[in-house]
């Protein structure tokens, strides 16, 4: 699937008496349209607008809203039944839920434009997607190219990333994007605005365009995941010792902002696209779900406060690797499936293959999701900054566990954009029953992957 990383742009001083307003709901017809190329002339406006604004520089910032810093330990969402003048016909909307934060102070101006950019982005992904099988030849099978990381693009994969990207570069928010399906960081002003890159925003967002895309021509369930940073000035980072020497000074500027472990999000989610549409996301203050009402286009608030069990009963996995994991996980996947477990019962597997899927499904029924490292991928598979990061934000937000087998996932600093790392999250009894196994185990390589991994360096051994 598209991967992409983007730094949102600087847009002058903030007024909190005057939040920044959602997109219009033409804005969505507009998105659909730049899918395939179409551009409209109020989104190239608006975007050359903002890119000015933003060459004023960094001494134009605006002033941050309190910082929630990721931890284990959630504090409480906040309570909708504390909202006066709720619509009765329509419920709590998102633009109503992203106000009452912003009116408390949670989160900032910024973070609600880029919200406004992801819902109605994904929207249209929404709409793709379920189109999908009506419009084969269009956004049906490959389309023809590998993409930076050898691996064959979806038609999907490639709209849904471009769909993302004009949605932010549409708010003018945006400063720097580096793409999956991009070799560097390019610049994420509005086509005909300079490059802003020594002149971005306060946050960066990460995000995995189609999530689980090789599944969308079976009509399985995909979806779309996403984390928000905030932005570091490059001169408070150090770029991993590794990093490819080729790469330009502005490009590493970039990069120096978009890696972050995952203890510095300040907002992840995702959007799952199945029978229905649902956005389930943390700002750090608990875990909500809000799902799309195909009637008004509109997302609702359906989950107030989304708790995963303290243990559950399925493990979420490919079992079809098991004899190449770690022994440790072997060790745990057969003491859990035959009822030798801690609790002593039969565990059941459930593993649809698209990560979102079965995140979702864990984080509402309980139990543990892995994809493990193995023989071929000492690293496992799934990426670290635009993954395992926010997902383990949501996990750990809604009272579960996230680590790689020995460390929380949370606390691991990315050495590249597209690092992959193993995973293992789900309900914190089920997850520290696994993680046992691992701090038991006396595997000397073992033990140095996830030393090297903590340290910030490249794991080449198995």
């Amino acid at each position: 699937a598209a991967r992409t990383v983007a730094i949102a742009g600087v847009a002058g001083a903030a007024d909190a008496s005057a939040p920044a307003m959602p997109l219009p709901a033409a804005a969505c017809l507009a998105l659909a349209g730049a899918a395939f190329g179409a551009v409209g002339v109020a989104a190239r406006q608006r975007g050359a607008a903002a890119a000015a604004l933003a060459r004023r520089g960094r001494s134009a910032r605006r002033q941050i809203a309190p910082n929630v810093a990721p931890t284990a330990t959630a504090l409480p969402t906040i309570d909708p039944e504390d909202f006066v003048d709720v619509c009765e016909q329509t419920g709590v909307t998102l633009a109503r839920y992203m106000r009452e934060l912003e009116r408390r102070r949670l989160i900032d101006a910024d973070i609600d434009s880029v919200f406004g950019s992801l819902q109605e982005a994904t929207k249209v992904i929404a709409k793709l997607v379920s189109r999908a099988p009506l419009s084969q030849s269009d956004l049906l099978g490959l389309q023809g190219e590998i993409n930076v990381q050898g691996e064959d693009q979806k038609k999907l994969d490639v709209i849904t990333n471009d769909v993302l990207k004009k949605a932010l570069r549409y708010t003018g928010k945006l400063g720097t994007l580096a793409s999956e399906e991009e070799e560097a960081p390019v610049s994420g002003a509005a086509a005909e605005a300079e490059p802003l890159l020594t002149d971005t925003g306060k946050y960066v967002c990460v995000f995995d365009p189609l999530d689980g895309s090789s599944n969308v021509d079976a009509g399985i369930a995909v979806g779309t995941i996403f984390g928000i940073f905030r932005e570091v000035g490059h001169e408070e980072c150090e770029l991993p010792e590794e990093m490819d020497t080729r790469i330009a000074g502005t490009q590493a500027d970039c990069l120096a902002s978009a890696l972050q472990p995952g203890r510095s999000l300040v907002a992840s989610g995702y959007v799952l696209y199945s029978c229905s549409t649902e956005l389930v996301f943390t700002i750090g203050r608990g875990v909500v779900g809000f799902t799309l009402d195909q009637t008004i286009g509109e997302f609702i608030l359906t989950r107030p406060s989304i708790r995963i069990p303290e243990r559950g009963c399925i493990y979420s996995m490919n079992d079809g690797n098991v004899d190449d994991w770690d022994q440790p996980m072997q060790d745990y996947i057969s003491a859990i499936r035959t009822g030798q477990g801690e609790t002593g019962e039969k565990y059941a597997l459930r593993y649809i293959g698209s990560m979102v899927g079965d995140i979702h499904r864990t984080l509402l029924y309980g139990g543990i999701f892995a994809y493990p490292a193995d023989e071929k991928n000492v690293n496992g598979k799934l990426r670290l900054l635009y993954e395992a990061a926010p997902m383990a934000f949501i996990m750990e937000q809604a009272g579960g566990k996230a680590i790689t087998g020995s460390n929380r996932i949370m606390d691991i600093p990315p050495t590249h954009v597209h690092q992959r790392v193993p995973v293992i999250l789900g309900s914190k009894s089920d997850v520290e029953e696994c993680e046992g196994y691992f701090h038991r185990s006396t595997d000397v390589n073992l033990k140095a992957r996830c030393e090297a991994r903590l340290r910030g360096m490249v794991v080449t051994f198995s």
